[in-house]
C-alpha cells in the first residue's frame, strides 16, 4: 500500500498515476453531476463527469509533453491546460438560459467552471485539494442553497413594468410611492423612446409575499400618464 501511494504522488506522470487520476476525477465530477441533475439541470452527471476528466486528461497531458520532451524542470506545463479554462466559458455559456423575465443556468455555469478547475487539480496530483473542493461545492448547492431560503424568507423579488406618456425626468417619485407601501425599489431601468414621446421603466422591487398590487398600481398610475402596467414575477430588467 505505501509503494502504491508512493507511485501516483510521485513526480513522474506513469500509467499507474494516469489511470488514478483520471477515476478520482470522474467520481468527483459524478458528485457534483447528481446534485446537478437532481435539481432538473440539463448539465448533470455525464457533463460533469466528462468536463472533469477532460480537463484532468489536459493537464496531464501538458505534464507528459513537458516531461517526455524537454524534461520535467523545463517547459510550460500550462499552455494546453490554459486552454481549458478559456473553452470551458462556451460551455458554460451554453447553459445559461434567457427568456423574458428570468435567467436560469448560472449556477449550472460556475459548476462547470469549477468542476474543470477541480479536474485540472487531480491532473496535477493535487488530491486532498480536490476532494476537499468537491465537498465544499457539495456545500454550497446543497446546504447553503437552504440557507439562502430562509434568509429570503417572506422576501420576493419582481419587475414592475410601466409604459408612460411622455419622458420621465426623475425616479424619486415612484420610489417615494413604492415607499409608502413599504416596498423596497431595488434597482431601475430606464428607456426614453423620443419619436413616440415615450417612457419604459422596469423596476426591480423586493416585497413581501402575496402582496396587494391593485392600490400599489393606482398609486404608480397617478405619478405620470401611463399607458400600462404589468408585473413580472422574476427579477429581470432586460
Amino acid at each position: 500500500m505505501q509503494n502504491f501511494w508512493e507511485i501516483i504522488n510521485g513526480v513522474e506522470l506513469t500509467s499507474t498515476t494516469a489511470i488514478v487520476r483520471i477515476v478520482l476525477s470522474l467520481v468527483l465530477g459524478s458528485l457534483i453531476g447528481i446534485e446537478r441533475k437532481r435539481k432538473g439541470q440539463m448539465a448533470g452527471l455525464r457533463t460533469f463527469s466528462l468536463i472533469s476528466m477532460g480537463a484532468c486528461i489536459a493537464m496531464m497531458l501538458s505534464i507528459y509533453v513537458c516531461q517526455e520532451t524537454v524534461g520535467l524542470l523545463r517547459g510550460d506545463p500550462s499552455r494546453i491546460a490554459a486552454q481549458v479554462i478559456s473553452g470551458i466559458g462556451f460551455l458554460g455559456a451554453g447553459t445559461i438560459i434567457q427568456m423574458k423575465g428570468s435567467v436560469r443556468g448560472l449556477t449550472t455555469a460556475a459548476g462547470i467552471w469549477i468542476i474543470a478547475t477541480i479536474g485540472m487539480a487531480v491532473g496535477c496530483g493535487l488530491y486532498l485539494i480536490s476532494i476537499v473542493a468537491t465537498l465544499l461545492v457539495l456545500f454550497i448547492l446543497t446546504l447553503l442553497e437552504r440557507l439562502e431560503h430562509r434568509v429570503n424568507v417572506g422576501n420576493e423579488a419582481r419587475t414592475i413594468r410601466l409604459k408612460v406618456r411622455g419622458i420621465v425626468k426623475s425616479i424619486k417619485p415612484y420610489e417615494d410611492v413604492l415607499g409608502r407601501f413599504g416596498i423596497h425599489l431595488s434597482k431601475v431601468y430606464v428607456e426614453y423612446d423620443y419619436d413616440s414621446d415615450v417612457t419604459r421603466l422596469n423596476l426591480l422591487i423586493l416585497i413581501r409575499e402575496h402582496s396587494d398590487f391593485i392600490d400599489v398600481f393606482d398609486a404608480l398610475h397617478e405619478v405620470y400618464p401611463t399607458i400600462n402596467i404589468s408585473l413580472s414575477n422574476q427579477a429581470d430588467l432586460s
